[in-house]
C-alpha cells in the first residue's frame, strides 16, 4: 500500500485509513453495502434488532394481496375441495423446504444466494438461481402492481396504464435506504393492515353462515370440482408453488437476527420459524380467504359483477359494501391495496435489486450500485403490467414454479442430506470467493434436470395426462438428484480451498459467527472474521495481510486469491 493515505469514516463512526490505489469498487460496494449487505453477511455489529422485530418485519413483506387471487383463480378452476388441497400440498412443500434454509440465514447471517453458493452451486453457479429469484421479484410485482392499478381505477378512476406507472414510481424512493427503512415502514404498517383485512372476512362468517357451506360445495365454474381429481389437485398445488422462492424474500430480513444464544433460544427459534417457512401459513389462510371471498361474491352478485370476484380490490369492497355506506367501502378498499402493495412491493424491489446486483457484479467483478437494479427490475415489471400479466396468471405462475421448486428444493436437499446425512457437503456455509468452485455439478445437474424435465412435462411433451404432475416430479427428481451427484463426485467440487489462512476461529463460544474483526488490506475497513480470508499478496515487510469477501468480489486480477487445496 502506498504511505500516502487519507481517512474516511468506516461502518463503526471510527475512521480508517484508505490507500488512493485501493480498490474503487469495493470501496463503493462497502458504502452502499453498509446498509443492504449486498455482496456479504450481515456482521453482529449492524444486526441490533430483537429477533421479534425482525419476525414482524418479514411476515411484513407477505401483506401482498396475490393470494387473494392464486386461491380464487384455482378454485374457480378447479373447485374447492381441489383447491384447499391444492393448496396444503403446497403449504407443505414450502414448509418443509423453508425451515433448513431459514435456520442457514438466521445462524450464519446470509442471505439465499450466499447459502447456494456453498450448497451444491458454486460461486459462479448460483448466478443461475439468483437470476430465477430476480424473475420470481418482477412477476410478483407487476402482479402487485396490476392490483394496485385495479384499485386506483376502481375507487379513483385513474386510467390502469397510469396505475402502472404511479405503483412503480411509489416503490422506488422507499427502497433507497434499506434494511431500516423497510423495517420501520413494516411494523407501523402491519397493525392498519391486519385490520382492514380480518375484520371484514370475520364480519362475512358471523353475518352469513350460509355462506360457509355454499363455499364447501362449489365445485368451479366447469363443475370441474365435483369431487376429488388428483390431477386437478397438482394443477392447483403447482400455482401456489410459484411461490416458493418467497423463502429468499423472508431470508433478505432474518439473516439480521441477533446471535443465538441460550437466554434467546425459544424466542429466537419462534421468530425463524413463524418469519421463515411459517410464512407460508399465513399465505395459505389467505388463499382460502381469497377463494371463500370469492365463492361468496359469485353465489349473490350478477354476472356482470362476479367476473371481477377474483381481483382482491373487488372482494374486499364487495364485503365492506354489507358493512357500511358505499363510499366508506370504497375507500377502505383502496387503502387496503394501497398498504398491501406498498409493503410487498419494497421488499420485492430490494430483494430484486440484491439478487441482480450480487450476480452482476460477480460476473463482471463491477459494483454498478444497488439502485441501478432497482430501476432495472421495476422498468421488467412494468413491462409485464403494461401487457397485462394478471389475465394470464395461472399459466405464468404454473410456468415459474418449477423452476423455483428445482433451486429450493435442491438446496433444502443439499442442506439435509448432504451435510447431515451424508456428510459430502460442508456444514458451515461457504460463500467466498477462492473457497469454493466456481462451478459445482451437484446443484446446477439437479436444477438443469428438475427444471427441465417439468417444464417439458408442464408444457405436454409427455403428453396432457401427465402435465398435470410437473410439480411433484420437480421436487422428486431434484430430491433424487442432489445426493446422487454428491455420490458420484463424492463431495469433490465443494470446497475449492479447506483452510482459509486465518488462524481464528470462525465461530463463537455459543456457535455464532465471530465478530473478532480484521482490517482488509484492499479497503482498509475493519470486517468480521466470517467475512475475511488470507491475502494472496504479502506486506512490503513480507508478512500476511487479509481481504475481506467484498474486496475479493469486485477484484479484476485475481492477484488476492489464494491457490487451490485440492
Amino acid at each position: 500500500m502506498s504511505l500516502d493515505t487519507r481517512t474516511r469514516p468506516d461502518h463503526e463512526g471510527s475512521t480508517t485509513t484508505v490507500s488512493p490505489g485501493t480498490n474503487a469498487d469495493a470501496r463503493a460496494a462497502t458504502r452502499e453495502s453498509l446498509e443492504d449487505y449486498t455482496l456479504r453477511f450481515a456482521p453482529r455489529s449492524y444486526r441490533k434488532w430483537g429477533a421479534g422485530v425482525v419476525a414482524t418485519s418479514a411476515l411484513g413483506g407477505i401483506a401482498y394481496l396475490a393470494d387473494f387471487s392464486i386461491g380464487a383463480n384455482v378454485g374457480i378452476a378447479h373447485g374447492t375441495t381441489n383447491a384447499l388441497l391444492g393448496i396444503t400440498v403446497a403449504a407443505f412443500i414450502i414448509f418443509v423446504t423453508g425451515l433448513p434454509l431459514a435456520y442457514y440465514a438466521a445462524r450464519y447471517n446470509i442471505d439465499l444466494d450466499l447459502i447456494t453458493r456453498g450448497s451444491g452451486f458454486g460461486y459462479h453457479g448460483s448466478v443461475i438461481t439468483n437470476v430465477i429469484f430476480a424473475t420470481f421479484t418482477f412477476i410478483f410485482f407487476a402482479l402487485e402492481g396490476s392490483i394496485m392499478a385495479q384499485g386506483l381505477e376502481l375507487g379513483l378512476g385513474i386510467p390502469k396504464p397510469i396505475g402502472y406507472a404511479l405503483s412503480t414510481l411509489l416503490i422506488i424512493p422507499l427502497v433507497i435506504y434499506g434494511m431500516k427503512t423497510l423495517a420501520t415502514l413494516q411494523v407501523w404498517t402491519t397493525p392498519l393492515w391486519l385490520v382492514l383485512m380480518v375484520i371484514p372476512v370475520g364480519y362475512l362468517v358471523l353475518a352469513n353462515p350460509d355462506s360457509v357451506g355454499s363455499f364447501f360445495a362449489y365445485q368451479g365454474e366447469s363443475g370441474a370440482g365435483a369431487g376429488v381429481s388428483f390431477a386437478s389437485v397438482m394443477l392447483a398445488a403447482g400455482v401456489c408453488l410459484s411461490l416458493i422462492a418467497q423463502i429468499a424474500e423472508q431470508i433478505d430480513y432474518l439473516r439480521f437476527m441477533p446471535p443465538k444464544t441460550d437466554e434467546n433460544r425459544v424466542a429466537w427459534w419462534r421468530a425463524v420459524i413463524l418469519a421463515g417457512p411459517g410464512w407460508v401459513i399465513f399465505g395459505a389462510i389467505k388463499q382460502i380467504t381469497g377463494l371463500f371471498i370469492t365463492v361468496y361474491l359469485i353465489a349473490t352478485l350478477d354476472p356482470a359483477a362476479s367476473a371481477t370476484a377474483n381481483e382482491p380490490v373487488h372482494q374486499f369492497l364487495g364485503v365492506y359494501r354489507e358493512m357500511m355506506p358505499a363510499w366508506l367501502a370504497m375507500t377502505l378498499a383502496v387503502i387496503l391495496v394501497v398498504i398491501s402493495q406498498v409493503k410487498i412491493n419494497v421488499t420485492n424491489a430490494y430483494s430484486g435489486s440484491l439478487a441482480w446486483t450480487n450476480s452482476f457484479t460477480r460476473v463482471t467483478r463491477t459494483y454498478p450500485g444497488r439502485m441501478v437494479f432497482v430501476v432495472v427490475n421495476l422498468a421488467i415489471a412494468l413491462a409485464l403490467m403494461e401487457l397485462n400479466m394478471f389475465d394470464f396468471l395461472n399459466t405464468i405462475l404454473g410456468f415459474y414454479a418449477n423452476c423455483a421448486m428445482a433451486w429450493i428444493v435442491t438446496v433444502a436437499t443439499d442442506i439435509v442430506v448432504n451435510k447431515y446425512i451424508l456428510k459430502l457437503s460442508p456444514k458451515y456455509p461457504e460463500f467466498r470467493r477462492g473457497m469454493l468452485y466456481n462451478w459445482n455439478p451437484v446443484g446446477v445437474t439437479s436444477l438443469a434436470l428438475s427444471a427441465g424435465i417439468s417444464i417439458a412435462m408442464f408444457f405436454g411433451a409427455f403428453g396432457p395426462a401427465v402435465a398435470p404432475y410437473s410439480p411433484i416430479f420437480a421436487v422428486l427428481i431434484a430430491m433424487i438428484v442432489t445426493p446422487v451427484m454428491a455420490v458420484l463426485t463424492q463431495g469433490r467440487y465443494y470446497l475449492r480451498r479447506v483452510d482459509d489462512g486465518i488462524d481464528l476461529p470462525m465461530v463463537d463460544a455459543d456457535g455464532n459467527p465471530s465478530d473478532v474483526t480484521l482490517t482488509c488490506h484492499v479497503t482498509g475497513m475493519e470486517f468480521e472474521r466470517p467475512d475475511m480470508l488470507l491475502s494472496n499478496e504479502l506486506a512490503p515487510d513480507g508478512s500476511k495481510q487479509y481481504i475481506s469477501s467484498l474486496a475479493l468480489a469486485t477484484d479484476k486480477t485475481g492477484k488476492y486469491v489464494l491457490p487451490a487445496q485440492r
